[in-house]
């Protein structure tokens, strides 16, 4: 499963550093680390909607303090475990 994180100046803005954070600890928490590709990349083109967040190319807005949710919800619910 690839995460790809905007990391543009918008989303940085917006919190974008503490949801990359957030989401390396929870993979690591949860030894996803073999079946989750976290990575970064600048805009996006959605910028108000931001911090961006695509899972295999389905599109999220998540801040940094609804992280936890999102990754139960769309990341963990996904994963064969």
């Amino acid at each position: 499963m690839k995460i790809t994180v905007c990391i543009g100046s918008s989303c940085h803005i917006k919190g974008s550093r503490q949801v990359v954070e957030e989401l390396q600890r929870l993979i690591s928490e949860n030894n996803v680390g073999d079946k989750v590709e976290l990575s970064g990349t600048f805009c996006m083109g959605r910028c108000q909607e931001g911090v961006c967040v695509t899972v295999e190319d389905k599109f999220y807005s998540v801040k940094p303090e609804t992280v936890k949710e999102f990754f139960e919800q769309n990341v963990l619910s996904g994963l064969d475990l």
